[in-house]
């Protein structure tokens, strides 16, 4: 509402103040000629004795004193006759900017279209005088709109994180694509968005700083989880917009989101074969401390007999429950509306799959000729991970 009534009040001004500068120059007779000047002093001493005007605002005689010619007497009385406006203007903004958060981006694209089809229109001289009253009022909506996209990006960054956070998407990236919704529908038809565009760069910035501050805070539930869910999030929301200049924040998602998946399934990596795990780990450990492949069996807590003891308490069966209950504890915590337990899932078999691969490996190289081995095979893994997907 207040955008169509903006847009009604800056259609009437324009032929009102065209129609006004059309017959003052033509019934003060002003030309080139410096005795305009004259005329113009004349006017105003008459209309002064006769009507109290205010004083025109000083914005208004400093933009003005930059027009020359025929401009400058008819500008300086245009002032004169609607000192008025600009006050009644400002305080018009005001009320506009009080109806939604977000409406001075409405007024911003309002103004801006405004002037760019008064420049641009044909039937009617442009009053410099109405120029100046709308460039002032341009640059305090463009005040205002900064005003309110430092205000949301300071929202985000010290938004507090629920106390009982359980997961799912943060308050600061739901506010963060309300934003990016309203604006782009607003801006959708506008002739210039370079305004829109670097609110959207800075507010990009203070929501993934947001994300990052995840890591510090104290919550019951998977830092890494959280992070890999926002990220993904934001980065399938910025897919689906398409916006040019958030190219980059688009890539940096994806990356963030890989990143932390993969930093969530290494964590939950050695839990199925945590015994198994831990010693393979340390066997490892080892040997990059330099003890050779060949006699690392010889110590006391990674010989053949210690070996043997872990592999024994894992057989099949017990991988097989083992992978189940890993994976209702993923799907109890990953939140739905993201749909990424399939991704997850995949991603954790994969590294599964390789670890042990791994473990195999070791057993070769360092326990050669023993005839030790695992209770299951790869081909006994792949049939436990897709019976678990299929069952689910």
């Amino acid at each position: 509402v207040s955008k169509q009534m903006l847009e009604q009040v800056l259609r009437e001004l324009q032929p009102l103040c065209t129609t006004e500068q059309q017959f003052i120059e033509k019934f003060f007779q002003l030309s080139h000629d410096a005795a305009d000047l004259q005329v113009l002093e004349v006017s105003r001493r008459t209309m002064s004795s006769t009507v109290p005007l205010a004083s025109p605002p000083s914005s208004l005689i400093q933009a003005s004193a930059g027009t020359v010619g025929l401009e400058e007497p008819t500008t300086q009385l245009l002032s004169e006759i609607f000192s008025c406006l600009e006050p009644e203007l400002r305080g018009f903004l005001d009320v506009c900017n009080k109806v939604h958060p977000f409406s001075c981006l409405q007024v911003l694209v309002t103004l801006n279209d405004s002037i760019f089809e008064m420049w641009g229109s044909s039937s009617a001289l442009p009053s410099s005088f109405l120029n100046t009253v709308l460039g002032n009022m341009l640059l305090l909506a463009k005040n205002s709109f900064n005003k309110c996209i430092g205000t949301l990006c300071k929202e985000i960054e010290e938004a507090k994180m629920p106390s009982k956070l359980k997961g799912g998407i943060l308050p600061s990236v739901s506010r963060f694509e309300e934003f990016v919704n309203f604006s782009e529908e607003v801006f959708r038809t506008a002739r210039r968005r370079g305004e829109l565009d670097k609110a959207h760069l800075r507010l990009a910035s203070s929501v993934f700083s947001s994300i990052n501050s995840l890591s510090s805070a104290n919550m019951k539930v998977n830092t890494d989880m959280v992070m890999m869910e926002n990220f993904h999030h934001i980065h399938r929301f910025l897919c689906q917009k398409k916006i040019h200049c958030l190219e980059d924040k688009k890539r940096e998602a994806k990356q963030r989101y890989s990143e932390h998946m993969e930093k969530y399934v290494i964590k939950y990596l050695g839990q199925p074969l945590e015994k198994l795990h831990h010693f393979f780990e340390g066997l490892k450990t080892r040997v990059a401390q330099g003890v050779k492949e060949e006699e690392v069996s010889f110590q006391l807590a990674y010989s053949k007999q210690e070996l043997r003891k872990v592999i024994e308490k894992y057989p099949g069966k017990e991988v097989r429950r083992a992978l189940e209950t890993l994976y209702r504890k993923i799907h109890k915590y990953l939140s739905p509306e993201e749909n990424l337990l399939p991704v997850v899932w995949q991603a954790m078999e994969q590294k599964f799959l390789h670890q042990y691969q791994e473990f195999e490996d070791l057993i070769q190289r360092c326990y050669a000729g023993s005839g030790i081995a695992m209770d299951f095979t790869m081909e006994d893994l792949l049939s436990y991970f897709n019976s678990i997907t299929l069952s689910n």
